[in-house]
């Protein structure tokens, strides 16, 4: 189906519109429109205007920066502060970014061509991303990504849209509950496309050590304190795995 697709005419604007269409049918769009309707609601609460959740969603895109810049709004904080918080949090997209657009950079790219696909690049993109860049040409694949984008920042607002408009009629808990749906499928997506051993290492490892960094520690930045034990020492697990191996293509049969 692929193949057939970009073999079409007017294959130069065909990778956008695939890429909207690959984003409508994700399996993650489901959980991204549940879970903004759940931000929808929250700014609707904080006392904030339409306009200004859409804004939230198209210009932040990233839901937990977002609940951090209403939260801390809401709290009496500055913009300035709110800004310094928004910006942190926003920090542990960059690892995706760095390894994200290589995949899409061609000889011939310039880096503004670069500058939305970096945009997009939050947790569903990432994910979607690496799954599906693959089958698209290399040539293809900044405007494949674009429309991977926008289609999932356009169902975000449409949720956010609806949840702000529903925000009365939505039972607190279930707009609590919707907001944690998301990364549930996160964690589910990126276990299913990590293949690899240091890939489900690391995710097992984090998944272990952060209960016990946050009960034993609560240091405030948990995440990153368990996220970077996990790392290194799913790195050093790798690079030991991978020594022994060496070893043992050394070594002779008859030795």
């Amino acid at each position: 189906m692929t193949e057939s697709f970009f073999s079409a005419p007017n294959v130069e604007t065909r990778p956008f519109a695939f890429g909207v269409y690959k984003a409508l049918t994700s399996v993650l769009a489901a959980a991204l429109f549940a879970n903004f309707i759940g931000f929808g609601a929250l700014t609707h609460d904080a006392g904030f205007s339409l306009g200004w959740a859409l804004a939230s969603t198209a210009f932040v895109w990233a839901a937990p920066a977002q609940i951090i810049l209403v939260s801390s709004l809401h709290a009496g904080a500055s913009l300035a502060e709110a800004a310094i918080a928004v910006t942190l949090s926003a920090v542990r997209l960059l690892p995706m970014v760095i390894g994200l657009l290589p995949m899409m950079r061609t000889p011939k790219t310039r880096t503004r061509d670069l500058l939305l696909p970096a945009h997009f690049t939050a947790v569903t993109f990432w994910v979607e991303s690496f799954r599906l860049l693959a089958g698209v040409p290399r040539e293809q694949r900044i405007m494949f990504a674009n429309g991977l984008g926008v289609g999932f920042v356009s169902i975000s607002l449409i949720a956010t849209a609806l949840g702000f408009v529903l925000a009365g009629k939505l039972p607190p808990l279930f707009a609590a509950g919707v907001l944690a749906l998301t990364p549930l499928v996160f964690l589910l997506s990126t276990f299913h496309n990590g293949t690899s051993f240091v890939d489900r290492m690391g995710l097992l490892l984090g998944l272990i050590f952060f209960p016990l960094t946050a009960i034993y520690l609560n240091t405030g930045v948990d995440i990153l304190v368990s996220g970077l034990a996990a790392g290194t020492l799913t790195y050093v697990l790798y690079r030991l795995r991978r020594n022994r191996r060496g070893r043992e293509l050394l070594v002779s049969p008859d030795e």
